[in-house]
């Protein structure tokens, strides 16, 4: 019998884990119509029907994907910090995440959430800090899919070119231009993006106005 060859197998052992990430892998770089079953167990060199031992089929893989990119949003902050800061930190973390896959956008927002999901367990610690900070339950979820709204919207303008609303030297549009030439030489430095410039400053509009609706609704009770 011939012995086994040492070292490390050329294919890795499959796993969801790896089923996930070689997942997202695609869709970052082909788009959801070049990640799907077929496509995954291709680059992984397996039959399909072998992915089907770690996932339930499509609507799974997608779930898991969302858990992937739902991991990387900090909700440390709920446990710690008042729930302006603790949103603050999420909100800034959370654009990070689905900036880094921004094909991810357009599934995530028309799929239903898994149940029993770390993705549920995100928004649960986001709903268990503002709860306990005091807002009142009918309004926590309004609260976060407003700033998600924003949020989701802002990571897609960060992926976008710098330039994107260069009006160039239209003599129609003076006020235009001149608003974007005041905005790029007010960065503070040349590795400043406007876009975060522009998430900062919605972002803190935001929470400004949260604030005022939390004291509103503490004085009505």
């Amino acid at each position: 019998m011939e012995a086994r060859k040492s070292g490390r197998p050329r294919v890795a052992v499959l796993s969801r884990d790896l089923i996930l990430e070689t997942a997202l892998k695609l869709l970052d770089e082909r788009g959801e119509q070049g990640a799907g079953i077929r496509d995954i167990a291709r680059a992984l060199e397996v039959r399909p029907s072998a992915l089907y031992n770690h996932v339930s089929g499509q609507d799974d893989i997608i779930a898991g994907i969302r858990e992937l990119v739902s991991d990387r949003i900090d909700v440390s902050g709920f446990d710690t910090l008042n729930w302006v800061e603790a949103l603050r930190r999420w909100a800034w973390s959370y654009r990070s995440a689905f900036a880094a896959h921004p094909p991810t956008i357009a599934i995530m927002v028309v799929t239903p959430l898994a149940s029993q999901s770390r993705t549920s367990q995100m928004y649960e610690a986001v709903c268990r800090g503002l709860i306990g900070a005091g807002w009142p339950e009918r309004v926590v979820l309004s609260l976060i899919v407003s700033l998600e709204c924003f949020i989701l919207g802002a990571a897609l303008d960060h992926v976008a070119p710098d330039n994107m609303m260069d009006p160039g030297d239209d003599p129609s549009a003076p006020h235009f231009v001149a608003a974007y030439d005041a905005l790029a030489s007010s960065l503070p430095s040349p590795d400043t993006r406007p876009t975060d410039t522009m998430f900062e400053m919605g972002l803190e509009a935001m929470l400004a106005g949260l604030t005022a609706t939390f004291q509103q609704l503490k004085g009505d009770s």
